[in-house]
C-alpha cells in the first residue's frame, strides 16, 4: 500500500513537468478549503491560504478534533500556521514546499481518567494546488512532522494513550477549495 501512495504521488507531481505550456500564474490571491482526507478522523479542518508573492503564500489551519485513539478519547483543537514556497513562481498554483509549526490543545478522558494535553511540534511537506477555470481548487500534500507533547492529569492515574501525538509521524492530505 505504501508503495502505491507513493508511485500514485510521484505521479502527480511529475505531470506538470511534462506540459509545454508556460506556467500561468493565478489572478486569484485567496484561497479557502478543507482537508478531506481529516474527515475520516473525525476531525474538521479549515484552511486559509494567502498568496503574499509569485512564490510564497501563508496559509493557517484551524482545526476541531473528536476521536478516539485505542481507549483515548481526545477533543480539541489544531492551530497550523505554514509558510509555502513555489520554486516555478506560480504561488496558490502549483507544486510548493513548505515548513509549518503546529499547536494542539486536547481534553483527554480514558475510563476514570481525565486530563488535558497540549502539544507544540512541526514539521515540513511538500504538495501539489490546482485551480480550475471557475476557481476551485484541489490540493494533495504529504510531509514529515515531529511533536513534543506534556500532559496534565485532572483525575485518575496517567494511563493515556497519546503516541501518534508525540514523537515523528506524517501529514498527508487531499483538500478542496475555492479561490477568489
Amino acid at each position: 500500500m505504501k508503495k502505491a501512495i507513493i508511485l500514485l504521488l510521484a505521479v502527480i507531481f511529475a505531470l506538470p513537468s511534462f506540459s509545454q505550456d508556460k506556467p500561468q500564474v493565478a489572478p486569484e490571491k485567496n484561497v479557502i478549503k478543507i482537508n478531506s482526507l481529516s474527515l475520516f478522523l473525525s476531525t474538521g479542518s479549515v484552511f486559509y491560504e494567502r498568496k503574499l508573492s509569485d512564490a510564497t503564500s501563508g496559509q493557517f489551519g484551524a482545526a476541531y478534533v473528536g476521536l478516539k485513539f485505542q481507549d483515548t478519547k481526545f477533543t480539541g483543537i489544531l492551530l497550523t500556521p505554514e509558510v509555502r514556497i513555489y520554486p516555478k513562481k506560480n504561488a496558490i498554483d502549483g507544486f510548493y514546499v513548505a515548513p509549518y509549526l503546529r499547536y494542539q490543545n486536547y481534553t483527554l478522558q480514558s475510563g476514570a481518567n481525565k486530563g488535558s494535553l497540549s502539544s507544540i511540534g512541526g514539521g515540513f511537506l511538500f504538495g501539489r494546488e490546482w485551480i480550475t477555470k471557475s476557481g476551485f481548487t484541489m490540493e494533495l500534500y504529504f510531509g514529515g512532522h515531529y511533536g513534543s507533547s506534556n500532559i496534565k492529569l485532572e483525575s485518575g492515574t496517567d494511563n493515556f494513550k497519546t503516541g501518534f501525538i508525540t514523537g515523528f509521524g506524517i501529514r498527508v492530505g487531499f483538500a478542496i477549495g475555492f479561490a477568489f
